[in-house]
């Protein structure tokens, strides 16, 4: 009866197996579905790796690295791991914590004295973990790279400037200058900048020999340009500038050498060579540290998780009673997504180039069910909707503001008396010009605007790049009828003294 058993044991467990091995055929139809569904969102160019069991079971590129241009998208195609680059910022502290130079807990002023929050509070019990979980109380803070062009300790500095959205520790709001400082902190302790920590103590050691930190270190020409939808046609655009917070997002890699992080991160830190952590800090890293809010990704409304937590570096939540690790990345033209599921050993990493590519999620999710999870559901179908009633939304805000438009209305003062110097502490100058019968806008000699009228003193703006979009602008006047102050894009300026 035992050796009966013994038998029937064995022949159910090898059924088992053999149900979840990879078949050839399985791959060739996974294939055929990520060029089908990159084409179905317009995506030009595209590259996958997907790992299971510590071996690439898939890996391929798709589309063009440039519209209008034949040279094809690879494995070594280089995309921009923008804000996926946050995990390997958390790796890097966590070999210093392992070294005994930095301990989590650490107040951040410890190494950053020039770091000083709203609260002075805040400033004293801000530790290195707070810096890593986007709930610091600060809301986001992205004009300083994307209206400015100042070094990361004025950045910090300025903080003092941003008041609270919400209670420290009590609640998240994502925070790409807190990586920054995460990045400053790895720079004071190893005597190095970061990009080189980064090269040394990870892309050297995992072999990722195609990486860069940034992208003025790429030394291929095989990389790709973002693309973005302008006026409804799909358009080249510029590269955005290297960040002064390259340790939030500045990372350029390919399906390649993405594949060997993804399996170091599964394998709790191992590789060739030894370890990147130690056991217990990599168990840290993915430890949940706060809760993220449903809106955060509106894909959470389509898995309805059960719980949305942030450990250090990535996002989390429970899908068909598993442990999902995941982070997007996004630049102008430029996407990223990588994802983990623990308990099957299965990693995923997506690259995109065209702006906001949301089939990223699309491949994401199939590649958990389809490689792992067994379920069957129409991601494509249901994100598809999702994305395209979230955009049906925004152009309906658009027009009922426009709708709100007061007609045949005109500024309260000739166009030259709004001219002028606008300046404040928080967020620089901006400076106000008049040509003809147009207003145009310098905000510190990185964002160019003109200036339509809209009604009264507010007036529309419109950048010289034009996928920046499309803001308000908007004077206040005095007490005695002078223009002091200019509202644009929700930062507030105040007129110099003439």
């Amino acid at each position: 009866m035992k050796r009966l058993l013994f038998c029937i044991f064995t022949l159910v467990a090898g059924t088992s197996y053999a149900q979840k091995k990879i078949t050839p055929a399985q791959i060739k139809e996974f294939d055929n579905y990520v060029d089908k569904v990159r084409k179905e969102w317009d995506v030009p160019g595209l590259s996958i790796t997907v790992v299971k069991d510590n071996q690439v079971i898939f890996k391929k590129g798709y589309g063009v690295r440039e519209l209008g241009k034949p040279q094809l998208v690879d494995t070594q195609t280089l995309f921009a791991c923008a804000s996926t680059t946050k995990a390997m910022t958390v790796a890097l502290m966590g070999m210093l914590v392992d070294e005994g130079k930095v301990k989590w807990d650490d107040p951040a002023s410890q190494y950053l004295p020039e770091l000083q929050m709203y609260d002075p509070y805040v400033t004293r019990a801000l530790t290195v973990r707070d810096l890593l979980t986007h709930n610091t109380g600060i809301p986001g803070t992205d004009f300083f790279t994307g209206v400015m062009n100042i070094p990361v300790n004025e950045m910090l500095k300025r903080m003092a400037l941003v008041k609270p959205q919400y209670p420290f520790r009590g609640g998240f709001e994502y925070q790409n200058i807190m990586y920054s400082a995460a990045g400053r902190i790895i720079e004071r302790v190893t005597g190095k900048l970061w990009s080189e920590v980064m090269q040394e103590r990870i892309f050297d050691k995992l072999g990722m020999t195609q990486t860069a930190p940034k992208r003025k270190l790429i030394k291929s020409e095989n990389v790709t340009k973002p693309h973005f939808k302008v006026n409804d046609t799909i358009q080249v655009i510029e590269y955005g500038p290297d960040s002064e917070i390259g340790s939030a997002g500045a990372v350029w890699s390919s399906a390649d050498d993405m594949s060997k992080w993804v399996i170091c991160m599964l394998d709790s830190s191992k590789f060739a060579g030894g370890r990147l952590l130690k056991p217990e800090t990599w168990t840290e890293i993915f430890k949940p540290q706060a809760f993220f809010p449903e809106e955060e990704y509106p894909t959470m409304s389509l898995i309805k998780p059960n719980w949305r937590t942030y450990g250090l570096g990535w996002y989390q939540h429970d899908y068909k009673g598993k442990k999902v690790n995941f982070h997007t990345g996004s630049l102008s033209g430029l996407t990223a997504i990588t994802a983990q599921l623990p308990d099957e050993k299965l990693g995923v990493y997506i690259f995109g180039n065209y702006d906001h590519a949301e089939v990223r999620h699309v491949l994401m999710y199939k590649t958990l069910d389809w490689f792992a999870l067994g379920e069957t559901r129409d991601w494509n179908t249901e994100f598809k909707a999702l994305y395209t009633n979230l955009a049906e939304k925004g152009k309906k805000r658009k027009l009922d503001f426009d709708a709100k438009r007061v007609l045949n209305t005109s500024p309260s003062l000739p166009l030259d008396q709004y001219k002028g110097k606008y300046t404040s502490p928080l967020y620089g100058e901006a400076e106000v010009l008049v040509s003809g019968d147009k207003l145009s806008l310098n905000v510190n000699n990185v964002l160019k605007a003109n200036l339509s009228h809209f009604h009264y003193d507010t007036f529309s703006a419109t950048f010289d790049k034009a996928w920046f979009g499309k803001v308000i602008a908007r004077f206040t006047l005095n007490n005695i009828g002078k223009a002091d102050t200019l509202i644009f894009d929700g930062m507030e300026f105040k007129k110099s003294s003439m």
